[in-house]
């Protein structure tokens, strides 16, 4: 199987938000297609937001993978957040997310990321072993959340 990576591209956003849609469903997540859909335009149009692939198996889109960024002092430059990786479920199981984490961590210097965080569900337990394979460690700090009006 020819896996590849393709930098996001306005004309990807009716099937990453598809994809979106898919992701969302599985933990009962809201979302709005057309708000989504907006977010995808200004994220591609505004590089400084971050960077966003899609994932293609023999050709065909599969998934998506999305790195956000932050600027930390405490460490010294460019951190990022890994947003949303998703692969559908036809292809799960395939090795395609090993993959994707073997080419997000092939960014980190092309991208001048110092660190990357990520959020995985409680009951998520084979992501979890799966980004503990790949060499993401658990963060002794706890996430927490403000939600403006």
């Amino acid at each position: 199987m020819n896996i590849a990576f393709k930098p996001f591209e306005t004309a990807d956003a009716p099937a990453v938000i598809t994809m979106m849609e898919q992701f969302y469903a599985i933990d009962g997540y809201p979302i709005d297609a057309a708000v989504s859909m907006g977010l995808f335009m200004e994220f591609t149009e505004n590089e400084s937001l971050g960077k966003g692939w899609t994932i293609t198996a023999d050709g065909v889109t599969v998934g998506y993978v999305i790195l956000t960024f932050v600027f930390s002092f405490e460490y010294a430059g460019r951190i990022a957040f890994l947003d949303e990786l998703f692969i559908s479920e036809s292809m799960r199981g395939k090795g395609l997310a090993k993959e994707a984490l073997e080419f997000i961590k092939t960014q980190t210097d092309l991208l001048s990321i110092k660190i990357i965080y990520l959020e995985i569900e409680p009951h998520n337990e084979s992501a979890r072993k799966l980004y503990l394979s790949k060499g993401f460690k658990n963060h002794k700090r706890g996430l927490m959340r403000y939600t403006a009006k």
